[in-house]
C-alpha cells in the first residue's frame, strides 16, 4: 500500500499515537554537503519560514486538534506562511483535505528560508497514515518530497505516529534537518483514542513549545515530558522518542526567538 502512495504523490506533483538519544549524523553525501543557509546566530526570521501542518487521519479527533494547535503557536510566533492540510472536511470545511495530491503540493511547493513540516496521524512501521490516500507515506516519500520543497534550507520535520521511528533512516538524516518523532521504529505512540484532544507527544511538544529557544532543547523537553506522563499512566512500554540533528542546524531556533 505504501509503494503504491508514494507512486500518488510522485504522480500529483506531475500533474499539478498512537535510545530516546540523538542519532549521529551520517556521513558526508552530496546532498547533505550543500550549504545550510542560516543566520550565524542560529536563527531564520519567523516570517521567513514555510510550516506545512497534516493531519492524516479522522479517527481521532486528536490529529486535527494537534495541527489545530500548531498553527495557533506558530502564528503567535510571527509564522506567516502555513499550509494547513485537515483529515476530517466535515469537521473543517474551508481546509484543504489531506489528499495525496495535495500533500505532494505543499510538501514540493518551494518557499521561505526554513521549513517546517508538523505530521500527525496513526502509523505503521511503513509510514504514517494517509486515510484520503487509503494508504501510508513512508520515509523515501517524505525525504523525496523535503528535498523538492525545502532543498538545503533548514527544515525541521515532526513525525507524531506509532512506529515513527522508520522516519530516522539515513535517507533523512540530513546536514539541515532536524527530525523528531513520538516513537521509535519498535514502538507505538500514545493518545490516539476518540475520546483524545491531543495525542501524548502533541500535547507534550505544545506545552513546551514556548519554553525552548532551539528545536535541540524542544525535542528533549518533549522526550522528558512524554517519559513523564507515559510513567503516570502506568504504560509499561514507553514510546521512546526520538530525535535527529544535523550538523549544520545544531543551533537552529524556534520561529519567534
Amino acid at each position: 500500500m505504501s509503494a503504491r502512495l508514494s507512486a500518488l504523490l510522485v504522480v500529483s506533483v506531475l500533474v499539478g499515537g498512537c535510545t530516546p538519544d540523538a542519532v549521529a549524523d551520517p556521513p558526508p553525501t552530496a546532498r547533505a554537503s550543500q550549504q545550510v543557509a542560516m543566520l550565524p546566530d542560529g536563527g531564520v526570521p519567523a516570517d521567513r519560514w514555510r510550516a506545512v501542518l497534516i493531519a492524516g487521519d479522522n479517527s481521532s479527533p486528536a490529529f486535527d486538534n494537534g495541527v489545530a494547535a500548531m498553527r495557533n503557536k506558530l502564528v503567535q510566533h510571527g509564522v506567516r506562511d502555513i499550509r494547513v492540510l485537515t483529515s476530517d472536511p466535515r469537521a473543517n470545511p474551508s481546509i484543504p483535505v489531506a489528499t495525496a495530491a495535495n500533500v505532494s503540493s505543499a510538501l514540493r511547493t518551494p518557499g521561505g528560508e526554513a521549513c517546517l513540516a508538523f505530521i500527525t496521524s496513526h502509523g505503521d512501521e511503513t509510514g504514517f497514515v494517509l486515510k484520503q490516500a487509503n494508504g501510508t507515506v513512508g520515509p523515501g516519500t517524505l525525504d523525496s518530497a523535503l528535498d523538492a520543497g525545502c532543498g538545503a534550507r533548514p527544515t525541521v520535520v515532526v513525525v507524531s505516529a506509532c512506529h515513527s521511528g522508520v522516519f530516522l533512516g539515513s535517507g533523512m538524516r540530513q546536514a539541515n534537518r532536524i527530525v523528531l518523532t513520538a516513537a521509535a521504529a519498535d514502538r507505538v505512540s500514545f493518545g490516539c483514542g476518540t475520546g483524545d484532544q491531543y495525542t501524548y507527544f502533541d500535547q507534550c511538544l505544545l506545552q513546551q513549545f514556548d519554553r525552548a529557544a532551539t528545536w535541540s532543547e524542544l525535542a528533549g523537553a518533549t522526550k522528558s515530558c512524554v517519559a513523564n506522563l507515559e510513567r503516570d499512566m502506568g504504560i509499561r512500554r514507553p514510546s521512546l522518542p526520538q530525535t535527529f540533528v544535523g550538523s549544520g542546524v545544531t543551533d537552529l531556533r524556534i520561529p519567534g526567538r
